[in-house]
């Protein structure tokens, strides 16, 4: 670590910045690494484009969480979506990092944005029509368990469109390969169509991080649209590879197997 650029207490955490020789600037929340910016567009390309390009038609997006912007910044590439409904809980973060993350934060103030500071669990019961919900929160714990729960997904899947996708992250198979079955489990009680897809991320817990997909109707695995963005990682060829999940994690989530 070369400094501490910001370091600041909200409501709900303590927000730092720092300089990393290696890594560039760090956002950490509570001590916790949420981007960086070396790489943070594996995340935000991987958690962002496989839904979007699930979908035919895109138009309206609601973004939970991910104060940083970067989920806003890969949905707006995305030349169909008319509004972005951006709903995160700590002012602070969105601030800090349009100041010291500018190249991930360009797209929060879009037109097409609607930034909405509050909990995203009570913003979703009362918003239809929707496309696509993509959950960029904390981790689970504190007071973003609340985006982890059936009754949030209940009320997800009645927010959304007869085509509706739902992804969220589920945190690491090799730490938290619990809370990873339990999510899955959760989400076939409420969609019809549930899948995981996995990936490494270098600076997260674990490296090795799940994502969940919850669907009216549609598989995440078929692209729908052409490859027509800019990106730097999610590809087409990626986006199928994703789904490809190991023997050993099929195991796991399968409960074949104690890890």
């Amino acid at each position: 670590m070369e400094g501490i650029l910001y370091k600041g207490k909200s409501k709900y955490q303590e927000i730092m910045v720092i300089e990393n020789p290696f890594f560039g600037r760090m956002l950490l929340l509570d001590n916790i690494v949420q981007i960086t910016q070396r790489d943070e567009f594996f995340y935000h390309e991987m958690l962002t484009h496989v839904g979007m390009y699930a979908h035919p038609n895109p138009k309206r997006v609601v973004v939970i969480g991910g104060g940083d912007g970067g989920i806003v910044r890969e949905v707006l590439k995305h030349k169909g979506v008319e509004k972005v409904y951006f709903v995160e809980i700590d002012e602070m973060v969105i601030d800090v990092s349009k100041k010291y993350f500018p190249d991930v934060a360009v797209a929060v103030d879009d037109p097409r944005v609607e930034i909405k500071t509050m909990d995203g669990a009570e913003f979703i019961k009362g918003i239809s029509n929707i496309d696509i919900v993509i959950v960029d929160s904390t981790d689970i714990i504190g007071f973003a368990r609340t985006l982890f729960t059936k009754e949030f997904f209940l009320a997800v899947s009645n927010c959304m469109g007869p085509e509706g996708i739902f992804i969220t992250h589920t945190e690491s198979l090799h730490l938290h390969k619990d809370i990873v079955i339990e999510m899955q489990e959760e989400l076939r009680g409420v969609f019809p169509v549930v899948d995981l897809y996995t990936m490494a991320i270098a600076t997260y817990p674990g490296n090795w991080w799940a994502f969940a997909v919850g669907s009216k109707q549609l598989t995440p695995r078929q692209c729908r649209r052409p490859f027509d963005i800019d990106t730097k990682y999610y590809d087409q060829e990626i986006h199928t590879q994703v789904f490809l999940t190991p023997g050993f994690y099929k195991k796991l989530l399968n409960r074949q197997l104690q890890w």
